[in-house]
């Protein structure tokens, strides 16, 4: 159930990164054509593009997390022993984890405030359902940090048994 489950979210993610891609592209070369050829535009288009931007970032950015594809430094993978690799993986990744569900948590009372103020953005929608991917997308990925360090620590922990069978 809980493989079927982050199939889904899976999906769900990779029809929303798409979705989100073709729409840019298509309203900004429909508002080019309309600008060069037309003399004219549509006012909404140019707010709209800037929100869809901030939500392929961040939904590219939950789809980063699930394999761990992250932009990394990873200078000293290589130079030193596999089972601190491991460990320097966890901190990381606990770290990681953390600094997202800080973020998120923020990000969750921003929009909350938001709601509560009735703030519209541009053509009548409120600024909150725009603002929404913030915490969603940092809290998705503090919680795939947290599974990929408990992934990592249990690695390690077999790494150690394996050393220690040996011995």
């Amino acid at each position: 159930m809980l493989k079927s489950a982050l199939r889904l979210i899976h999906t769900l993610e990779d029809s929303l990164l798409i979705s989100l891609l073709m729409s840019m592209v298509l309203l900004a070369s429909g508002q080019i054509m309309l600008r060069n050829f037309f003399d004219m535009g549509l006012v909404w288009i140019d707010p709209l593009l800037r929100v869809l931007v901030l939500w392929t970032g961040m939904i590219g950015a939950t789809v980063a997390s699930r394999d761990n594809k992250h932009i990394r430094i990873d200078l000293l993978s290589r130079l030193i022993h596999k089972r601190l690799h491991l460990l320097l993986q966890v901190v990381v990744g606990l770290f990681t984890s953390s600094v997202c569900s800080i973020i998120a948590w923020h990000g969750a009372r921003w929009v909350q405030m938001d709601y509560q103020d009735q703030l519209v953005a541009f053509a009548d929608l409120p600024a909150w359902l725009l603002e929404l991917i913030i915490p969603l997308a940092f809290a998705l990925i503090a919680l795939r940090y947290l599974f990929h360090s408990l992934h990592w620590l249990v690695m390690l922990i077999r790494f150690e048994d394996q050393d220690l069978a040996r011995d």
